[in-house]
């Protein structure tokens, strides 16, 4: 199903629409400040086989974002970051940033795994945000990558629809995508390393 959902704007009755299939085990594909992203409820079992299935790795080797709605959610996931961490994810947050912080023993069991790190994103886009609001935690997610030699990831959702309209449940046309990722910077060791550049500025560090 390809659903349209206004990016600035987001129809509350066709976000519940979309919880509900996630609430249910569905796979969906949706917008966020960067690239399109295949998510799934974080703590529906299967709904993670199933993506993990999708992009072609096992469960415990994923290395997948958890999409979250605020910084309060953050601490479910992670241990105790210092100070300096938490003005820099203040002064990025919502944006296109992927940040890489130390589990908390929580992580390893959902994903039955002995994963010390995970990826924490906030995006600046209502519909990811909404999404995250009411299924009332967060989303794993994963970009979806194009197959074309030059372009490394699908912008136009109807595109992508085609693609993925018999393996995904919902694709949400929110708007063309970027086809840049987001900057992925690893604060597990105390300092600030850049592990990728994308669209989020380096000014901030």
């Amino acid at each position: 199903m390809l659903l349209d959902i206004h990016p600035d704007n987001p129809d509350k009755r066709k976000i519940l629409q979309v919880v509900a299939v996630l609430k249910k085990g569905g796979v969906i594909i949706y917008p966020t400040d960067t690239v399109y992203s295949m998510a799934c409820d974080l703590n529906n079992r299967k709904a993670v086989e199933k993506m993990a299935q999708l992009k072609g790795v096992k469960v415990d080797k994923i290395n997948f974002s958890l999409i979250c709605y605020d910084l309060s959610s953050i601490s479910d996931y992670t241990v105790q970051f210092s100070n300096a961490t938490y003005k820099l994810l203040n002064r990025a947050l919502p944006g296109p940033y992927t940040f890489i912080l130390n589990a908390n023993t929580s992580v390893p069991k959902l994903f039955k795994s002995n994963k010390k790190t995970i990826g924490i994103r906030i995006p600046d886009n209502k519909i990811a945000r909404e999404l995250v609001k009411e299924l009332g935690n967060p989303l794993l997610s994963t970009s979806v990558h194009d197959d074309d030699e030059i372009l490394e990831y699908i912008t136009d959702p109807e595109l992508i629809h085609e693609k993925y309209e018999n393996t995904v449940d919902v694709v949400i046309d929110g708007g063309f995508g970027h086809n840049h990722a987001s900057t992925v910077i690893d604060c597990t060791e105390g300092d600030t390393v850049v592990l990728r550049e994308g669209i989020g500025s380096l000014s901030v560090l």
